[in-house]
């Protein structure tokens, strides 16, 4: 059936399971401002509009499924925590959430450096001109090549995990005869309150060196023996993610702070920098209640100020690391219905044509997500859906519960919002199912920046 044809469907809602769910919203029709990107809009005729283009267009032109990044809503994210923390301290631009060659240069231009976790992210990062002093370099295993050619291209700073990271990067700068410089990543025993999956400060974890037992101390005692090798910038902790209370955020700062006055007593150094990582939340469903760049900035400087007072430093460079922050609103993943099953006294089942080889995080994390119907206007009522995709597996679910009208029908065109962070970034073929495009928007134009996978990518991998 075309986009354009649909029946009309019932004009009841579907029978609500036993259970605990949300009331149905009012007014399907409405977007929420916190959930979308900022320049999406409804037509008359209720089709959705992002940067002044029709999603009907840009399925006509890009196909389904596809992720539609809003650059006017990245770009005037970028600049918001640009400005909310100041010229005195560093805003690096996550990239594990979305990385291209396009958003390089979109954060070059709106002044944030760029923090990569792979060779990968590197090389993307380094070919699309972003300075190297602009660029940390993360990860809980880096390889001897990778810390090589970090090293080589003269990144700004690494983020020791390990002390065998510790010795290669030493290793590398000697041989390359450079002056590396390096934060030692802290384990500080803080759980954030999110997914097991997702809290990284609690001690039972891969990341880091932990606090308790002295190890990140010795740590620290192992780089300012490396000598002229070395460069100890200072600290780096990182809690979680999609986090809303900044609670953690203080219990975090005031260990690290007290990590820094213990170096300055054994070691009679001042440690220049603090790095609190990133982890802040966005809204995916109008339950969650994101905090602002300003406010973040705020509460953050004045945390790490008063712990310093308390122990007698002088307030460290800050620096942060929003990736979901900036770029999870941007984008939503635009899909076509393909089968509306009902189960009677359940839920109505709603396939589309991705599923979780574009986003894994529901099946990974329990994720919630924000859908809406598109590509029309509809004053049927409200029904009960799951929407899941086109893989074998039970799993393989996009929106867990959620309600979309009541004439849903195939050929419509439904958008799941808030996807820009992790999704492309996580895609697989599984099923051999092709990894969607990337159709960034701006003031009426459309256009690809990360293209669509073809059978011919697909085939070129497998030798035979």
């Amino acid at each position: 059936m075309s986009r354009s044809a649909h029946p009309a469907g019932p004009r009841h809602a579907d029978v609500l399971p036993e259970g605990h769910y949300s009331a149905p919203p009012t007014d399907l029709n409405a977007l929420d401002p916190k959930v979308w990107a900022r320049t999406v809009e409804r037509r008359a005729d209720g089709v959705l509009t992002v940067g002044g283009v029709g999603v009907d267009r840009l399925a006509d032109t890009h196909g389904t499924p596809a992720y539609i990044l809003d650059e006017s809503d990245f770009r005037a994210r970028c600049r918001a925590w640009r400005q909310a923390f100041g010229d005195d301290a560093d805003v690096f631009y996550a990239g594990k959430a979305f990385l291209s060659r396009a958003v390089v240069r979109w954060l070059r231009e709106e002044g944030l450096n760029l923090d990569v976790c792979s060779g990968g992210e590197l090389a993307t990062a380094l070919a699309a001109g972003m300075p190297a002093a602009a660029i940390a370099f993360h990860g809980n295993n880096k390889s001897a090549a990778e810390i090589r050619r970090a090293v080589e291209a003269g990144v700004g700073r690494i983020v020791v995990d390990s002390y065998e990271e510790i010795d290669r990067v030493a290793a590398a700068a000697r041989d390359l005869g450079v002056r590396q410089p390096v934060l030692v990543r802290v384990t500080v025993g803080v759980e954030a309150h999110t997914h097991e999956f997702i809290a990284t400060a609690h001690e039972d974890q891969k990341f880091g060196l932990a606090l308790a037992g002295g190890t990140a101390l010795e740590g620290i005692r192992r780089v300012l023996a490396a000598g002229d090798g070395l460069e100890l910038l200072g600290v780096h902790s990182h809690i979680g993610s999609q986090i809303f209370d900044l609670a953690g955020f203080e219990v975090s700062a005031r260990r690290v702070v007290q990590l820094m006055g213990s170096v300055r007593d054994e070691f009679g150094v001042t440690l220049p920098e603090i790095d609190l990582g990133g982890g802040l939340g966005i809204a995916y469903t109008t339950a969650d209640d994101p905090l602002e760049p300003a406010d973040i900035a705020k509460t953050l400087r004045d945390i790490v100020e008063r712990e310093c007072a308390a122990a007698g430093l002088a307030a460290p460079r800050l620096s942060v690391e929003p990736g979901r922050a900036i770029i999870g609103p941007s984008a939503f993943t635009l899909y076509e219905v393909g089968t509306v099953k009902p189960l009677e006294g359940l839920r109505t089942y709603v396939s589309v044509d991705g599923g979780m080889s574009d986003n894994i995080r529901t099946a990974l994390y329990d994720a919630e997500y924000s859908v809406a119907l598109v590509s029309r206007a509809s004053d049927a009522l409200p029904m009960l859906v799951r929407v899941v995709g086109k893989h074998c597996e039970s799993g393989d679910i996009v929106v867990r519960d959620a309600y979309l009208p009541a004439d849903l029908a195939p050929g419509d065109l439904i958008a799941v919002a808030a996807t820009g962070a992790y999704c492309r970034s996580m895609a697989s073929n599984y099923n051999h199912v092709l990894r969607p495009p990337v159709v960034a928007v701006t003031e009426g134009e459309d256009r690809v920046i990360v293209r669509r996978e073809t059978e011919e990518d697909l085939l070129r991998l497998d030798v035979g």
